[in-house]
């Protein structure tokens, strides 16, 4: 304006903002006083082509009154009128007109005109019909701030929203108490939102907010927030247009649906109860309630099936509980452990576990309440003087029921959330609970079936190692945790005629029954080979084929044919690893093979230093019509010999080298007693106690006899060395002092040594060995073997066996290289 400013004395309101309006003021006269930048350039007339001329000049066609610009209506606020103006090129421009409230300025009245193009003119009063449709019908809650982020306009929808309050002049964030954007995205507050919007331009869509409005201030409210930056024709920034829907209801069905989901997906990935207890209080917790507890019945954790009805509730074991903490816990750590649990009658849980169905209780009206923090009693009636849970504004106690049957309670309790449980809350609940309690059945009946297997594979592995001279011995088994089931790891001591010994250790690939009644079989079928005295390589032929019948199971003609799945657990034998060892302390030799097992370690009693023998690697039983080989090596008294599965050196995660390098680290102090060593090595190659297959180590210390205790003859197969063989063995065991056996071993002798030269031929050999047992030994080059029967009454022979097993503890055959032995044990 060039020469007056009416703005500072009067109240401006036309039809478009002061700061883009062209503006005129005119004298009492009618003639032009005043002249605006903006109607300079809507007109084209520079102040000083324009200022002093009466108005009317500006018509482009005048009508009966010349002054018609001059003699607008007065109106409130303002009277409008389309008039023909001329712009200064001549052109003919529709210019709406309209007299604002005068003002008084200097000597006399003035009057200022708006002036605007007649068609930006009726687009802002189409806005401006629109802006009052949107502030008193839209149900979209709508406020516009400033620059300066303040409100300057809202509408009636979003006083409904927020309530009856004064929010013009106010910043976002002071619109309702408690708030914070829930969306991860976009974290901060509204303010720093909206400011960046300003600056970029670009919208926010749908923004989640939670708060506290002021028509409901105990209870949170979630809004979907869309904000847009406003500008000018001329792109200047005006503010930020803010778009708010309540979706509360909406937004907790969601919660509900996306917890349920969770549930899901992250209670019951395993078959272990505490884990399954833990997954399900670390998902409705902090979500859904603020403490959570799992109870369960003792009998269940044990694998049993409860009777149906009623459930006392005695008997119960928490599980696990957050009480109040994090239910979050790495796998394995317990914060509080297994408790027992027990709750008056009148309680939530007894009630629930008693009538079968969920029971809700709300202690006060929140967590500040008659009943909140400073109450006596804790969700579980624990008094709180310990640092025990904070007792909770609303409780909700779940039955689990599965199969018909109550296996436990879930309590939910909310000690800080503002909001008791709600019907909606109900059913989520009984959802959460409901998957819980299938889950935890599952997990019932693997723990049934993992103690059954274990009971099955205890009562199939030796209850106890026999005292033997030949060797010390020590052992560890442990077997593999819950999650992978019973194995089929073994290891036997079997002992063996002439003070000898053999070691067994052996897997069966698989885990649960079937890899335990196979190992049974297996154990069963290796003792009973072991009696026949069989090379290590023949047993393990042998037991190679019993392995193949086994698993090769034809479908008889008519019969069904069995699926992949019943096809995988029949086969589950095959593949299954041994290693066979035979050690006899007389000649200090050990004789070994392997079919596909890790060969043993091997300590030497002078260095300490371990060794893994190169024992022939054959291929593990089961696959059939492959050769075995056996390797013989001298044990120097004292040496310590290591059997072990791969269980103990490999697993999940784990180098079977380095675990090798390990066990060799471990064994090399041959100063410790076997005991320490067998500690020892389990504390290192399997610190953490759990294994996921089964492991067992076999430690045997080798001893030698004493040559007085052996006494050994070479005989001619001449019916005359029998007397001598006879006289022979009297007058040894007459020097051990064992006259009262004297007769009992020259009848033996007799009788063997005869029986050798009668029907085998060849060089005979007589060995007597005093150990626990007198053992008498007769070797020939024969390689049949003699059968006990009984002699009828007019034969002349066939009564020698039958006395020597009358006389003797046991008798028995084996066969060597270059013939047979038959040998009697004599109980001392």
């Amino acid at each position: 304006m060039s020469t007056v400013n009416p703005a500072e004395d009067v109240a401006v309101h036309g039809p478009l903002d002061i700061t883009r309006a062209a503006t005129a003021v005119l004298d009492d006269d009618g003639v032009i006083v005043g002249w605006s930048p903006a109607a300079e350039r809507l007109l084209g007339y520079e102040p000083r082509e324009i200022l002093g001329r009466p108005a009317g000049a500006l018509l482009a066609s005048h009508n009966a009154h010349g002054d018609a610009l001059a003699d607008l209506p007065a109106g409130a606020p303002y009277h409008r009128r389309v008039l023909q103006l001329r712009h200064r090129d001549g052109r003919s421009l529709s210019i709406a007109a309209a007299r604002l409230p005068l003002a008084h300025h200097g000597a006399g009245p003035t009057r200022l005109l708006a002036l605007a193009d007649a068609e930006e003119t009726e687009q802002w009063e189409a806005l401006q019909s629109m802006l009052k449709g949107l502030a008193t019908q839209s149900p979209v809650g709508l406020a516009i701030y400033d620059t300066r982020l303040k409100v300057v306009w809202t509408n009636a929808a979003l006083y409904e929203e927020m309530g009856p309050a004064d929010y013009h002049g106010i910043g976002p964030d002071d619109m309702v108490t408690h708030g914070e954007v829930l969306s991860a995205r976009r974290a901060g507050t509204l303010e720093e939102v909206m400011r960046e919007v300003l600056a970029t331009g670009e919208p926010v869509i749908e923004l989640h907010y939670r708060g506290r409005p002021p028509v409901d201030p105990d209870r949170d409210h979630v809004w979907s927030c869309s904000y847009y930056r406003l500008q000018d024709a001329s792109g200047a920034t005006l503010g930020v247009c803010e778009e708010t829907v309540d979706i509360t209801d909406r937004y907790l069905a969601q919660q509900r649906l996306d917890l349920l989901v969770r549930a899901g997906g992250r209670v019951g990935t395993t078959l272990d109860m505490d884990r399954t207890a833990q997954e399900l209080c670390s998902v409705a917790v902090p979500g859904f309630a603020d403490e959570a507890a799992v109870d369960v019945l003792e009998a269940v954790l044990d694998g049993e099936l409860p009777p149906p009805g009623p459930v006392p509730a005695t008997g119960l074991v928490r599980v696990w509980g957050t009480h109040g903490r994090t239910a979050s816990a790495p796998p394995g750590e317990r914060p509080h452990g297994r408790q027992r649990a027990a709750y008056p009658p009148d309680a939530p849980q007894a009630r629930s576990l008693a009538t079968g169905s969920h029971v809700l209780e709300h202690l006060g009206d929140g967590p500040d309440g008659p009943d909140g923090p400073d109450g006596p009693d804790g969700p579980d009636g624990s008094d709180r003087a310990s640092g025990a849970p904070a007792p909770a504004a609303s409780q909700l106690a779940v039955p689990l029921r599965a199969e018909g049957v109550t296996l436990g309670v879930v309590t939910f309790a909310r000690t800080r959330q503002p909001g008791p449980f709600d019907t909606a809350d109900l059913a989520v609940a009984h959802e959460l609970v409901a998957r819980t309690a299938v889950c935890l059945d599952n997990a019932r009946r693997f723990t049934r079936e993992h103690s059954a297997a274990l009971l099955l594979q205890r009562s199939l592995l030796p209850r106890r190692l026999p005292r033997l001279t030949a060797a010390e011995l020590a052992y560890r088994y442990l077997p593999a945790d819950s999650k992978a089931g019973v194995g089929g790891d073994w290891f036997d001591v079997i002992p063996l005629s002439g003070t000898r010994v053999a070691l067994v250790v052996g897997d069966v690939v698989g885990h649960g029954l079937t890899a335990a009644a196979t190992m049974g079989r297996l154990r069963t079928s290796v003792r009973a080979l072991a009696q026949l005295d069989l090379a290590p390589d023949e047993l393990l032929a042998r037991l190679d084929d019993l392995v193949v019948q086994t698993a090769d199971h034809s479908p008889e003609a008519g019969e069904p044919q069995p699926t992949f799945r019943e096809q995988l657990t029949e086969d589950e034998a095959v593949g299954v690893t041994c290693l066979y060892a035979v050690y006899d302390p007389v000649s200090a030799l050990c004789r070994m093979a392997r079919a596909g097992h890790p060969p043993p370690a091997v300590v030497d009693p002078e260095s300490g230093v371990v060794d893994f023998p190169d024992v022939p690697a054959g291929p593990p039983l089961g696959l059939g019509g492959l050769p075995f080989e056996s390797m013989e090596m001298e044990l120097p008294e004292g040496s310590v010999l290591a059997l072990f599965t791969d269980g103990l050196v490999r697993g999940r995660g784990r180098d079977p080298m380095a675990g090798l390098d390990a066990l060799r680290g471990t064994l090399g102090d041959v100063a410790e007693s076997l005991e320490t060593l067998c500690d020892r090595c389990v504390a290192r190659l399997l610190p953490d106690g759990a294994v996921d297959d089964d492991a067992a180590l076999l430690l045997v210390r080798t001893r030698t006899l004493d040559r007085r205790q052996v006494a050994v003859w070479e005989l001619a197969p001449d019916p005359e060395v029998v007397a001598l063989a006879r006289a022979e063995a009297g007058r040894q065991i007459g020097e051990w002092g064992l006259d009262e056996h004297v007769f009992t071993i020259e009848l033996v002798v007799s009788e063997l040594v005869t029986n050798a030269i009668r029907y085998a031929g060849g060089p005979i050999q007589v060995r007597l060995i005093r150990d626990r047992t007198l053992i008498c030994e007769v070797s020939d080059t024969g390689h049949t073997s003699p059968h006990l029967r009984r002699a009828a009454g007019d034969d002349e022979g066939g009564r020698g066996l039958f006395l020597i097993a009358q006389l003797t503890q046991q008798w028995g055959t084996r066969y060597t290289p270059t013939g047979k032995t038959i040998w009697a044990e004599q109980q001392l």
